[in-house]
């Protein structure tokens, strides 16, 4: 039976492909640990909709929740203290997908960043715009909307990259919340851990499938000995007293080290160990902390059907206590009702409706590290897009002039399919306010 908790806390795992030692450090092992902690309640969960983004091959999908599962119980991931699903067993996320649809300008969805990507890749190319661009990627940003909003999250951990996302499903929520009124949705906040260790990989760089420099996470101890042995160093000599900062070896024995082997191991690199002493520290130091995973990793792989009980089991008991009653209220909210029960005549105000439609400003950080704000109108349809600032008290500054009387265009710019003209009635509204 789950504690009693005061915050949500969400976090998806995309399954695409076995993970590497990189992804445990950055990923896996600070999510676990967090799910072990007093007074929030956790959801991880397999986004295999989402992988389907960038794969048409069912068996490399089907393989991949698989290992991806496994991971993170052999990781230590415990179901009976987290909610551990998988995305496609809860149809109320996909239903839920379309309603917030309904209320999602495409304005918005223009500016994802792996949308403006494709379509730029493509001009760069000389290409149709959106040439390959399904309406899956298009729509990213709306079903990882709907699989936070699906359980109230109130804090969603992720990149840097992905806090654009976040901020899109925020402006999302209250679109829906604003068009069929009350607080349906709690609007979620990103949670962004700067101290998240980045693992170099074989050669140097940041380790990565794309790099093809990766060291799996559950490599055989052989493979694993050669893998490390293949990392690249500099050409100082035994003897010769070496630098951690900036080593492969050394950000990699930290990474899964206690403090106390640390401090041990920057003294031998200032007295000269060799490179062949530490890569075989190295190794020695990562099978200690691997060998126990890798053994409960193959028993699950071996067994897929105690995984499958497991993310049915607990996509079961999420749409009995959450899912299907939560879609059932927001249906309802939206006019999906029984013909043979209608609703009393409304009886909004003037004023009430005024303030219902009144714009509004919305101030956020992108992933590029500066701040901006834009303008949206009373239905949630944005009309202007900011200029980058370099601190919040900038942007804040430029909202208090705009709503003064001074010109937009100093500050900013109309959103696509915005006129200037809805764009200056709008910052004339909250003027006269």
């Amino acid at each position: 039976m789950k504690p009693m908790t005061t915050q949500r806390v969400l976090t998806g795992i995309t399954p695409s492909g076995t993970p590497h030692l990189g992804n445990y450090a950055a990923a896996i092992r600070p999510a676990v640990e967090a799910s072990q902690r007093p007074g929030v309640e956790s959801f991880y969960f397999l986004s295999d909709y989402h992988a389907l983004i960038k794969t048409g091959n069912p068996q490399q999908v089907q393989r991949a929740t698989l290992e991806i599962a496994a991971t993170w119980l052999a990781a230590g991931l415990r179901p009976e203290r987290v909610w551990f699903y998988r995305q496609s067993d809860i149809p109320e996320i996909t239903e839920l997908a379309w309603l917030l649809a309904c209320v999602t300008g495409k304005g918005l969805l223009n500016r994802a960043h792996a949308y403006k990507a494709a379509v730029d890749k493509n001009i760069a190319e000389s290409e149709e715009p959106d040439a390959g661009v399904t309406m899956g990627l298009f729509m990213y940003p709306v079903l990882m909307a709907a699989d936070i909003l699906m359980f109230n999250a109130h804090k969603v951990p992720v990149g840097r990259d992905q806090v654009q996302h976040l901020e899109m499903a925020r402006d999302i929520a209250a679109s829906f919340n604003h068009r069929y009124g009350g607080e349906h949705f709690v609007l979620p906040e990103a949670a962004v851990d700067e101290s998240v260790a980045t693992l170099p990989g074989l050669d140097g760089r940041k380790m990565s499938k794309s790099y093809d420099n990766i060291i799996p996470l559950f490599a055989p101890p052989d493979t694993l000995k050669k893998l490390v042995s293949g990392i690249i160093t500099d050409s100082k000599a035994p003897g010769e007293p070496k630098e951690t900062e900036g080593s492969a070896l050394f950000q990699l024995f930290q990474a899964f080290a206690t403090p106390a082997e640390t401090e041990a191991m920057r003294i031998r690199f200032a007295e000269g160990i060799s490179w062949g002493e530490t890569k075989e520290a190295l190794f020695h130091k990562l099978e200690s902390v691997i060998a126990p995973m890798r053994a409960r990793y193959e028993e699950l792989i071996d067994e897929p059907a105690r995984i499958e009980q497991v993310l049915k089991s607990g996509a079961a008991a999420l749409r009995t206590k959450y899912a299907a009653p939560f879609i059932a209220r927001l249906r309802e909210a939206a006019g999906l009702r029984p013909l043979d029960r209608l609703p009393a005549a409304s009886t909004n105000s003037p004023d009430k409706a005024k303030t219902q439609t009144r714009p509004q400003f919305k101030q956020y950080r992108e992933a590029d590290g500066l701040f901006y704000f834009k303008l949206v109108d009373g239905e949630g349809r944005l009309l202007l897009l900011s200029r980058g600032f370099t601190s919040a008290r900038e942007a804040g500054q430029a909202v208090a002039g705009l709503k003064k009387g001074e010109d937009y265009k100093q500050w900013g710019e109309p959103a696509p399919g915005a006129s200037d003209t809805s764009v200056r009635q709008a910052i004339d509204a909250l003027h006269a306010d």
